[in-house]
């Protein structure tokens, strides 16, 4: 196994991106929708990473005809025209090469000119057509949206110049993750003008570090089938640099229902240099990659899908644990999720998973089957439960499950854990970084990982900790009706949280408080009849 680096990661890079992103919302604000100016500011970004590599790798072609190192030393004018034009010179190193047109240079250059919006479009075809022949899918990763949009001239000047400051290059800034940032910040900066529906493609970065911190990615096959703008997947190849792996040990595959979001992933991970296989589909009901079974699944899906369709399931789904009608609940898709993802994994799989509290302790007939099914067969090897305020976009208190194929001691890596499963009670981690946003710090994201490893690995030093942490026999599990909140087997001091969903809560609550009002105006009735029968009315 590859030796890990033991000096702490960044949780940012040192870049401070804030003003000048708040600025490009400025430019886009009053003729672009909110939730839309993400779109064309990644869309530009990538763009101008694409270009920046192009301009880079132009540059070590025309310094190796004067290089005596070089097989291109001293070659005439029309031999160098050729090099130059050869498209194999920049694929060889993972760069596309651009028409003149389709250059960051280029749209800078003619930015203040009143067909500016026709000139980035027409880049953005350019690049796509140029993307697609190398690959036929990453066909319409890059959309025109500029000259049907209400933006004027001046504003895409704007964002053009604005983007041409040197903390957005890449090439000068190239451990800052600047894509990735960017895409972080405007997903967290808008999300009320996302809704709840944001929360299915949007990921917290420390939240994400801690899911791929456990799970250990460091080659093999990685699979997200709810996997939005691809972070799952970016943090999982810096989790492999960091520990001395290499990304060219990493295949890809993902499964995103929502097309823009898809172009986002794509334009994410090709910026990276990743072999990915990304498909457009609702995993529950399309399953895309029926033959594929991975190493490491990471996935945040939607919590608590209500309507999903169960019904639409083939009788015989290769997916499912038994019977359609014991093992699916039409009222929610979580533990649908659990078993895609199980019937995915290969036969020493790992994968880590966010979910609604509500999954932990839910007594609905069909999730209860799967939960109950999962903990008898040995499947869940930890949980862990986190604080709240972690998500911008959704207020429903979550969880992380990490089931795992590799529990029998076998693989020569970990211990035989079987008969028990891992509780680790993370609420009281986490630091405020505003009155509604949380986020673990390295610390945090170390004490859950090192916990989880040290229970796992084989010649680990694992004790329970009282409030924190607990390795419960299956058997306690089981006399706990299978719940699986870890406060009821750490000892914790902390609330109980009653695992049910914010979303319900509030229904119940205002049908309560809707009830009061019809009591309470029904009550103010009969007292203005009683006085007016006195002869006090009013």
């Amino acid at each position: 196994m590859p030796k890990k680096d033991s000096s702490p990661a960044k949780a940012r890079a040192d870049i401070d991106f804030e003003k000048e992103l708040w600025d490009a919302a400025n430019e886009l604000r009053g003729a672009v929708a909110e939730n839309q100016y993400k779109d064309y500011v990644l869309s530009l970004l990538f763009l101008k990473h694409l270009s920046e590599r192009y301009e880079v790798r132009q540059q070590e072609i025309k310094q190796s005809f004067s290089d005596p190192k070089s097989t291109y030393y001293n070659i005439d004018s029309e031999e160098q025209s050729e090099v130059l034009e050869d498209e194999l010179e920049y694929q060889v190193k993972n760069v596309y090469r651009l028409p003149k047109e389709a250059t960051w240079t280029f749209l800078r250059e003619h930015a203040e000119q009143d067909d500016i919006k026709v000139k980035v479009d027409q880049a953005f075809v350019l690049i796509d057509e140029i993307l697609s022949q190398r690959n036929l899918d990453y066909k319409g990763v890059l959309e025109p949206i500029f000259v049907k949009s209400q933006l004027s001239p001046a504003q895409v000047a704007g964002l053009i110049n604005l983007f041409s400051k040197e903390k957005f290059s890449e090439i000068n800034n190239p451990e800052s993750d600047i894509y990735g940032r960017v895409y972080e910040y405007y997903i967290g900066k808008f999300a009320m003008a996302e809704g709840s529906g944001a929360g299915q493609f949007f990921t917290p970065g420390s939240v994400v570090r801690l899911l791929v911190e456990m799970i250990e990615p460091l080659k093999g096959r990685i699979m997200d089938l709810a996997c939005g703008s691809g972070g799952m997947f970016v943090q999982s190849l810096k989790f492999a640099q960091a520990h001395g792996g290499n990304k060219n040990d990493i295949s890809i595959y993902g499964q995103e229902r929502y097309e823009g979001t898809l172009r986002l992933c794509k334009m994410n991970l090709l910026l990276r240099n990743l072999s990915f296989d990304v498909k457009l589909g609702d995993s529950l009901l399309q399953d895309r990659f029926p033959e594929l079974k991975a190493d490491y699944a990471l996935m945040n899906p939607p919590f608590n899908i209500s309507n999903w369709h169960p019904e639409q399931l083939p009788e015989n789904d290769p997916r499912l644990f038994g019977a359609k009608e014991e093992f699916t609940t039409p009222g929610n898709a979580n533990y649908m999720w659990f078993q895609t993802l199980w019937h995915h994994l290969s036969e020493r799989g790992t994968a880590g998973v966010v979910m609604a509290n509500g999954a932990m302790t839910t007594g609905s007939a069909g999730e209860k089957n799967v939960r109950e099914y999962m903990i008898e067969q040995g499947m869940v090897d930890c949980i862990v439960q986190m604080p709240d305020k972690l998500f911008m976009t959704t207020g429903i208190p979550a969880c992380l499950f990490i089931l795992s194929k590799n529990r029998d001691g076998q693989d020569g890596e970990h211990r035989e854990r079987k008969g028990e499963i891992l509780f680790i009670d993370a609420r009281k981690l986490g630091k405020m970084v505003s009155r509604r946003l949380r986020v673990f710090e390295d610390a945090d994201i170390s004490k859950i990982a090192d916990t989880y490893h040290q229970w796992r690995n084989l010649n680990g030093n694992y004790a329970d900790v009282e409030g924190f942490c607990k390795a419960a026999p299956l058997e306690e599990v089981k006399t706990s009706n299978f719940v699986l909140s870890p406060g009821r087997f750490v000892g914790s001091e902390a609330e109980e949280d009653d695992g049910v969903p914010f979303e319900e809560k509030m229904k119940l609550l205002t049908n309560e408080l809707a009830q009061q009002f019809e009591e309470g105006a029904e009550l103010e009735k009969r007292i203005r009849e009683n006085l007016q029968g006195i002869g006090y009315g009013f």
